[in-house]
């Protein structure tokens, strides 16, 4: 991993290594992609409308991103891949290319509870129904069966796995349920990417969205791949250079394929680099990577289930530990709030994770969370010495209390009186970023 070895400051004094354990919001760059960008940046130029080398170099290099993407999820000969700026992105373009028939949608976007923003509010946009999730997962597939049973469904959206607790869903079960009722299916794999072989071809998925930046490649770039009919006849994502076939001052013929949804200049760089990261996932040795990862989470789970007053947070009471889960622990303190006990594992231990509502604000509520919880996430450069000393430091927590005063500012918590500096190149404002809008209850 590029940057494994960062040494972070702790507010007593002293450095340590930063143990980085927030994968799920954006994951390192694996050092073979930041080499591989290296060796592209020199060529780096625009695209499809360049003769000159560097851009001819770089359309190859863009164009051929498509087709080592297409590979990396198992995707169908004729399925579109287009890149966009995240999943996100990818979702909401998808959401513009729902069936409508004289003006009106032909169909219902059904979703579950459990969500994340991304594939929650491009829906609310369009009709559609939303399933609260049973206490098993079992009993959650068999309401969304009620729901498509009734008929109207043309889109089940549902995450391959929970960007809060890391609970895989049966994708293969529920692409089968949908057609069942003649429904299609996207799958929100921006969590599931990193950690599991996908194969929509097998698992017969219509579309599947994810990014670069969970996948180990910088830049945020994503990336829609589905069937192209519907993205063929969609509304263009942006109006502009490359997304028509002729234009005039009032009107416009668009073209088709994944230029229609790519208009302007794109993020050439991102998706070479979520090319080649997905080239690196391709080739793992998937019971070892499987092994590493499971190994960290059983640890982490077991050692933090033995710690008074912390509660491990999981959405079904069926799911299989291991197999049905990724590199994702969701847990709270009791007595602390979420924001203080991260600030102060940053400040006093140099440990990464994440606080808050994990942009799932339905979810947390449901889980009895309302001001946010913590998530621990990890995956390929992950170290067992992160865990132990994440358990140490809530240990320390319980048993000792705070080291150090802290303080809310601009809506998050920091150490009072900070005295640590950013690098050199940085600015050093630490207590001035304010808390992310996904992270504080404003309800």
């Amino acid at each position: 991993m590029t940057g494994a070895e960062i040494q972070a400051p702790l507010i007593q004094g002293g450095h340590v290594r930063y143990a980085n354990l927030d994968y799920g919001a954006s994951a390192p760059a694996l050092s073979v992609v930041s080499a591989y960008l290296n060796e592209i940046l020199p060529f780096y130029a625009s695209v499809h409308r360049g003769a000159g080398y560097a851009s001819q170099i770089s359309t190859s290099v863009y164009e051929n991103a498509r087709t080592i993407v297409r590979g990396f999820v198992g995707g169908r000969d004729d399925d579109s891949v287009i890149f966009t700026r995240n999943t996100t992105d990818s979702l909401n373009l998808l959401a513009g290319c729902l069936p409508v028939s004289d003006g009106k949608h032909t169909g219902e976007v059904l979703y579950l509870d459990i969500e994340h923003h991304a594939n929650l509010l491009p829906w609310q946009n369009v009709p559609h129904r939303s399933v609260v999730a049973a206490p098993t997962l079992t009993a959650t597939v068999e309401r969304l069966r009620g729901q498509l049973a009734l008929g109207g469904i043309s889109l089940l959206a549902v995450t391959g796995a929970s960007n809060v607790t890391g609970e895989i869903l049966p994708i293969r079960a529920l692409a089968a349920l949908a057609h069942e009722y003649g429904a299609r299916i996207v799958v929100d794999a921006a969590q599931l990417a990193p950690h599991r072989r996908i194969d929509i071809a097998a698992d017969d998925v219509d579309y599947l969205a994810f990014s670069g930046h969970k996948l180990y490649a910088p830049f945020g770039a994503g990336v829609l791949v589905g069937r192209p009919d519907w993205l063929d006849a969609g509304t263009p994502h942006l109006a502009g250079g490359g997304a028509v076939s002729d234009a005039r001052l009032d009107t416009v013929s668009w073209t088709t394929g994944p230029a229609r949804h790519e208009a302007g200049s794109p993020n050439v760089l991102g998706a070479a680099t979520l090319a080649r990261a997905s080239q690196v996932i391709a080739a793992l040795d998937e019971e070892q990577w499987h092994a590493h990862e499971n190994a960290i989470r059983s640890f982490l789970v077991e050692g933090l289930q033995r710690i008074d007053g912390v509660t491990v947070h999981q959405i079904f009471a069926d799911t299989e530990p291991g197999a049905g889960t990724i590199g994702v622990v969701n847990f709270s303190v009791a007595g602390y709030d979420a924001g203080l006990v991260a600030a102060y594992l940053s400040a006093e231990h140099g440990i990464g994770l994440r606080d808050g509502r994990f942009c799932a604000h339905p979810l947390i509520r449901r889980l009895g969370l309302p001001s946010g919880s913590l998530r621990a996430s990890f995956g390929l450069g992950s170290r067992l010495e992160d865990a132990q000393r994440l358990l140490a430091g809530i240990q320390e927590l319980r048993r000792a209390g705070l080291g150090w005063d802290y303080v809310v500012d601009a809506g998050r918590w920091v150490p009072a009186n900070d005295t640590r500096s950013y690098p050199h190149w940085a600015p050093n404002t630490p207590g001035t970023a304010g808390a992310a809008p996904c992270s504080l209850d404003q309800a």
